[in-house]
C-alpha cells in the first residue's frame, strides 16, 4: 500500500504526526482499499532479546512471489 500512501501525500508538507496519520487514513485505491492508521502511545523496551525459539512460532505465510517481502504474519493462538 505504501504506493498508494506515497501518491497520496505527494506535495503535501508532513509536518505532523497528526498530518501523517491523516493523509494515511484517506488513502484508497480504484479497487476500494482503505488503510486503517492509529497513533500507538504505547512505550516500548529497548533491546529486548528474541529466542530462537520464540522466533520460530511466529505464524509468517509467505507469498509465491517475492515472499521475503510479502508476508502475513498471522495472530499467535
Amino acid at each position: 500500500m505504501f504506493c498508494y500512501i506515497s501518491k497520496n501525500w505527494r506535495g503535501k508538507p508532513l509536518i505532523s504526526v497528526e498530518a501523517v496519520i491523516q493523509l494515511i487514513s484517506t488513502t484508497t485505491t480504484t479497487k476500494g482499499l482503505t488503510i486503517i492508521c492509529v497513533k500507538d502511545e504505547r512505550h516500548y523496551t529497548l533491546g529486548t532479546a528474541v529466542t530462537d525459539e520464540e522466533f520460530a512460532a511466529i505464524s509468517i505465510v509467505r507469498e509465491e512471489t517475492l515472499g521475503n517481502w510479502n508476508y502475513t504474519i498471522l495472530p499467535s493462538k
